[in-house]
This record gives C-alpha cells, sequence and structure tokens, in this order.
C-alpha cells in the first residue's frame, strides 16, 4: 500500500489506486463527467494546491532557484492552515492501508508543488511508492 505522485492526465498504472486532484482548477475543456475517464481524478482536492496569491506571485517573475526556494517555503507555510493539514494526515495514513494517487497537471515535478507535497506526505507518515 502506498501513494503515487503523478502527473494528471497520464495513464493509469495498475494497482494504483484512486487520483487525487491537488490542483486548484479542473482541466479545461473536459465534462466533470470525464475526469476519471480520462485520467485526470476521482476525486478533486483543492486545496491542497498552491493558493491563487501564490501561484499569481509564482507566476510575476522569471523563474530562479531562489524563487522556488521562496514559493516551497509559502506552499508549505499554506499546508500548515487547519484544512490543508487534516487532510495530508488522512491521505498519509489511508496511503498505510490502501493505494492512492496525488497529481498536478505539471509535465515536471521538478519546479512543481508536488514535489514538496510529496515530502509533507512523507513527514505526515505517508508510504509513498518509488
Amino acid at each position: 500500500m502506498a501513494i503515487r505522485i503523478l502527473r494528471l492526465g497520464s495513464p493509469r498504472r495498475r494497482g494504483e489506486g484512486p487520483r487525487l486532484g491537488t490542483v486548484r482548477r479542473p482541466p479545461r475543456g473536459v465534462g466533470k463527467q470525464d475526469y476519471a475517464q480520462r485520467n485526470f481524478y476521482d476525486a478533486w482536492l483543492p486545496e491542497l494546491a498552491p493558493s491563487d496569491a501564490l501561484l499569481a506571485w509564482d507566476r510575476s517573475r522569471p523563474f530562479t532557484p531562489a524563487r522556488w526556494a521562496q514559493f516551497a517555503r509559502r506552499y508549505r507555510r499554506e499546508m500548515t492552515l487547519p484544512g490543508a493539514h487534516r487532510l495530508l494526515a488522512l491521505i498519509a495514513l489511508l496511503s498505510q492501508h490502501t493505494n492512492l494517487s496525488v497529481g498536478c497537471y505539471c509535465e515536471d515535478e521538478t519546479y512543481c508543488h508536488r514535489r514538496v507535497l510529496r515530502d509533507l506526505l512523507t513527514e505526515a507518515g505517508a508510504v509513498i511508492a518509488g
């Protein structure tokens, strides 16, 4: 039993379990009835996505490694809010008993909130699939 961290919309893997979308917005041009069928997500958890304000700040200037570090710190701070914190704890607990997947739309996890989310889930005691 474990959590997979993945890109939403990618082909499903055998045994990955339900997909949780940790994105601020649903996929464009896709009807709600097709989210799961088109491999986006089975359940939407925008509470685990960076806030609109943080995303706007992130896009307001060119990328630098220092800016990424600041983004990661701010996102971590947002994830200490009670709703997000409780969801992280729940997902971590569930990962010890069933397979789950969490993700977002970014092609590369290197400078994506799901990289930080992976660390937050690990810190909360989640079992993360390699």
